[in-house]
Order: structure tokens, then C-alpha cells, then sequence
């Protein structure tokens, strides 16, 4: 699905996520809740992933640790480069 200015579906998932949503909004929100319900009744049975999974969603996930070796003569060096766009801008108007 390309992109579309005002379409956060497009950004955040596509068609899973269109699909996703429809399912989550149908019978009022009924299956989200029963949804929601059922982890926080894993959870509180003990469950380590359903207690994993609220802590991720209410904490945030924790950050995770990169180990990189090499030749310590040659030290790594990393280039990371954002570019924001346009839709249909050519690259020298951006």
C-alpha cells in the first residue's frame, strides 16, 4: 500500500493492520476486551510470557544490549543517514 499523507494505516502495518483494526472495532470493542482479559488472567496465573507482554506494552520494551569485536587497531565506525521525502518529489527538491 503506498503511502498516503493522513493514512496511518498505510505507515504503521497495511493490509494486516487495516485487518487487524476492523476486527478489533467489531461488536463494540467485545473481542479486544475478551482479548485484554485473557492476558491479564495468563498473567496473573503466573504465565512468564503473558507477563513479559504486559510489561513490554505498559513499560516499553527494554533496550537491547550490541556486542561488536573486531581489531581494535581498526576501530568500527557507523554512519546512520535519515532522509525524509516527499511522495513523488525528485531527489533535488527534497
Amino acid at each position: 500500500m503506498p503511502f498516503e499523507p493522513g493514512n496511518k494505516l498505510a505507515v504503521r502495518g497495511g493490509r494486516w493492520r487495516q485487518t487487524l483494526d476492523r476486527a478489533i472495532t467489531q461488536e463494540d470493542g467485545k473481542r479486544l476486551r475478551a482479548a485484554a482479559e485473557a492476558l491479564l488472567d495468563a498473567a496473573a496465573a503466573g504465565e512468564d510470557w503473558a507477563i513479559k507482554e504486559l510489561a513490554d506494552r505498559l513499560d516499553g520494551r527494554p533496550g537491547q544490549a550490541l556486542t561488536i569485536s573486531g581489531d581494535p587497531e581498526q576501530p568500527l565506525q557507523a554512519n546512520i543517514t535519515v532522509e525524509f521525502v516527499r511522495a513523488g518529489a525528485d531527489s533535488g527538491s527534497a
